[in-house]
C-alpha cells in the first residue's frame, strides 16, 4: 500500500509473525516459479478424468507398523458420462500400483510420474457402470511436518505402542492410496477396511460396520461412509485407543459423538472434549444441522496437530486452550476454547459439506471456518467477544498475495485466507447490518450447496443474490488483490470529503462512521464526495468491524 508522506492514520493494523502459526505457502506461479506437467496432471480435470463419474470406493488395506508399509486394494466404482477408454488414477511415489483389473482381466497401463493411465478393454458406454480393482502397496511418504506437509506419521504412545495417522490436504490422498485425486469429483459413499495388529484399533470415517478378528493376531476394522467424501478427508488413525461417547440432541435428532484417545489421556479428554457439544450448539445455530448425522461425529487423538477429516476429526492440541496455548487475537478470547476442536470441527460445514472444486478456492474452507471461531464466541459469550477476537487476530494478516490462487495446477493462494478471509466475511456482515438476515444466509448456503463441490464464483454469486448487494468488486478487491481498501478523508470549509483508495475499479462499499455518540453511514466510491452532516474537527472513527485502513490527509486543492 502506497501512502503520501503527509498521511496520519486513525488506526493501523500491525503485522505480527511471532505466533507459532503455520499457514499454506503462496502458489508457485505467484512467486515466479513455473508450473510443471505434474502440476497440471494433479490439478486439472484432464480428459482421462472428465469422462467418468465416481460412485463408490472400497479401500481395503493392511497397515504394517513395523515395516511402515501399506498393502492392499482399492475398488473404484464409476458411471460413464461420455465415451472414453483411457482412465487416470493417481498414486504418488514411492507407493506403486501393481495391477489394474476389470471384469477379471488384467489391464495394461502407462505411467507419467504420479499419474497412471489405464487402457480399458471393455466398451465404456455412456450411462453404463463399471468397477476397476487396483492392487498397490509400498512405504508411503513420511510427513516431515504434519499436517502441513502431507504423508503418514508413525509415532509411539508412552508405552511404546504404534501411534499412526495420515494428513494429506493439498499434497493429495494419492500419497498413500490410489484414487481419482481431484476435488471436483467425490464418491457417493465409501467403505474403508483396515487390517492392523492387535491390540491396535483403526478409526476411520463414518460408522464402524464390523470388526473382523483373524487367526494371525490381527483385526480388520470396516468403516462405512454413507455420504459423499473428498479424497483428502479419508482418514486412518491407528493406536491402542480408549473410546467413550455421548449423545447430542441436535436439529436433526440424536447425534452420536464418539471420542478415541490414548489410554493415558482418557481423563484429560473427558474434560477437554466438553467443547464438542458446545460447538454443535453454536454451529447448528449459525450454519444449520450438522451435515453428516448418518455418519456420526468422531474426535480422534493423533500424533500431529489436527485435521478436518470428515466425521472423523483428528486432534493433537495437547489438551490445552487456544492454539497450542496461544491466542491469535491476544485478547484472551482465544483461550476460552480449544482452537483445534472448534476450528477443525467447523470444517464439517465448510470443507466437508461445502467443498472447493479447485484448491485455488481454498478460502471457501478456511475463511468461513476461521470465521466460525468468532461465531462460536458470539453464540456463547456475545457479539462483542466475537468482534474483539477477529479484530485482535488481524495482527497475523500479511496482505502479501491474493487469497485466491492459480487454477488447474493444485496451488492455493495466500495464507491470509484464514484471518483476513474471516475479517472479509465479518465486513460483509456489517454491510448487511442485519444479523437475522446474515444467519439466514449462512444457513441457506449450507442447504443450497449441501454435499456439493463448488467454485468461488458460485459462492460469490450466491452471497450477492441473497444480500441483494453488487458484490463483484467487493470480492475482486478482497480475494483477487492483496490490497486492503483505504478510506481517505479530509475536512474543508465545514465539510467532510472522503473516498476509497487502493481499490479495484467500481469498488463501492458503504461504511459506518461514529462521531461522538452518533452513527452515520457513508457511501464512498473511488471519487471524492462530501457531506456536511458531521461536525468539523470532531474525531470520526470508522467502525473497526470493517476490515479497512483509514487515513486523514491534508485538504485537497481544487
Amino acid at each position: 500500500m502506497k501512502l503520501p508522506p503527509d498521511s496520519t492514520f486513525l488506526y493501523v493494523l500491525v503485522l505480527f509473525s511471532g505466533l507459532a502459526f503455520s499457514i499454506p505457502l503462496a502458489s508457485a506461479q505467484q512467486i515466479g516459479v513455473p508450473y510443471s506437467r505434474q502440476d497440471s496432471l494433479r490439478g486439472s480435470i484432464t480428459p482421462e478424468r472428465e469422462w467418468w463419474d465416481l460412485v463408490f470406493y472400497h479401500l481395503d488395506i493392511e497397515v504394517d507398523p513395523r515395516k511402515k508399509t501399506i498393502e492392499g486394494t482399492n475398488s473404484v466404482y464409476y458411471t460413464v458420462l461420455q465415451e472414453g477408454q483411457v482412465l487416470q488414477i493417481d498414486l504418488q511415489e514411492p507407493m506403486e500400483i501393481r495391477a489394474f483389473r476389470q471384469e477379471g482381466e488384467e489391464l495394461t497401463f502407462t505411467r507419467e510420474g504420479n499419474a497412471y493411465f489405464v487402457n480399458l478393454s471393455s466398451p465404456q458406454k455412456p450411462g453404463s457402470s463399471h468397477n476397476l480393482e487396483i492392487s498397490y502397496g509400498g512405504s508411503p511418504r513420511i510427513s516431515p511436518n504434519p499436517p502441513w506437509s502431507g504423508g503418514l506419521t508413525w509415532e509411539k504412545d508412552e508405552k511404546g505402542k504404534p501411534f499412526i495417522a495420515n494428513s494429506n490436504q493439498g499434497d493429495g490422498a494419492s500419497l498413500w492410496w490410489p484414487c481419482k485425486d481431484h476435488m471436483y469429483d467425490e464418491p457417493d459413499s465409501m467403505l474403508i477396511s483396515v487390517k492392523v495388529p492387535d491390540p491396535l484399533i483403526n478409526v476411520s470415517n463414518g460408522r464402524l460396520r464390523k470388526t473382523e478378528k483373524h487367526d494371525d493376531g490381527k483385526s480388520t476394522y470396516h468403516w462405512f461412509v454413507a455420504n459423499p467424501i473428498s479424497n483428502y478427508g479419508v482418514n486412518i488413525s491407528i493406536a491402542d485407543y480408549s473410546h467413550f461417547s455421548e449423545e447430542y440432541l441436535g436439529e436433526n435428532g440424536p447425534l452420536s459423538l464418539d471420542y478415541y484417545v490414548l489410554k493415558e489421556n482418557l481423563d484429560r479428554a473427558r474434560a477437554q472434549f466438553k467443547d464438542v457439544p458446545r460447538l454443535m450448539r453454536a454451529f447448528e445455530y449459525w450454519f444449520g444441522p450438522y451435515p453428516f448425522y448418518e455418519d456420526g461425529f468422531k474426535l480422534i487423538e493423533v500424533p500431529y496437530l489436527g485435521m478436518e477429516h470428515q466425521s472423523a476429526v483428528t486432534y493433537g492440541n495437547g489438551y490445552q486452550q487456544g492454539y497450542k496455548g496461544k491466542d491469535f487475537s491476544e485478547t484472551g478470547w482465544g483461550l476460552t476454547f480449544d482452537y483445534i476442536i472448534i476450528h477443525e470441527a467447523g470444517h464439517e460445514w465448510f470443507a466437508n459439506n461445502i467443498t472447493y472444486q479447485d484448491i485455488a478456492d481454498m478460502w471457501i474452507h478456511e475463511s468461513f471456518t476461521t470465521y466460525s471461531e468468532s461465531l462460536f464466541l458470539d453464540y456463547h459469550y456475545g457479539v462483542n467477544a466475537g468482534n474483539a477476537y477477529l479484530q485482535g487476530a488481524r495482527q497475523v494478516i500479511k496482505n502479501d498475495i491474493p487469497i485466491i490462487g492459480d487454477y488447474g495446477v493444485n496451488q492455493r493462494g495466500s495464507g491470509d485466507m484464514y484471518f483476513k478471509g474471516a475479517n472479509i466475511l465479518h465486513t460483509l456482515r456489517q454491510w448487511i447490518d442485519d444479523d437475522k438476515k446474515w444467519r439466514k444466509i449462512l444457513r441457506e448456503m449450507n442447504k443450497t450447496f449441501y454435499h456439493q463441490t463448488v467454485t468461488s464464483s458460485e459462492i460469490e454469486a450466491f452471497l450477492a443474490k441473497k444480500t441483494g448487494f453488487p458484490l463483484q468488486s467487493f470480492f475482486d478487491q478482497y480475494l483477487r488483490t492483496a490490497d486492503v481498501p483505504l478510506f481517505q478523508f479530509y475536512w474543508k470549509e465545514g465539510r467532510l470529503y472522503y473516498r476509497w483508495r487502493e481499490v479495484v475499479e467500481d469498488f463501492a462499499m458503504p461504511l459506518r462512521i461514529k462521531q461522538q455518540d452518533r452513527i452515520h453511514w457513508l457511501e464512498p466510491t473511488s471519487e471524492w464526495q462530501s457531506t456536511a452532516a458531521l461536525i468539523e474537527k470532531e474525531m470520526i472513527e470508522a467502525d473497526p468491524n470493517f476490515y479497512i485502513f483509514t487515513q486523514q490527509i491534508q485538504p485537497v486543492t481544487e
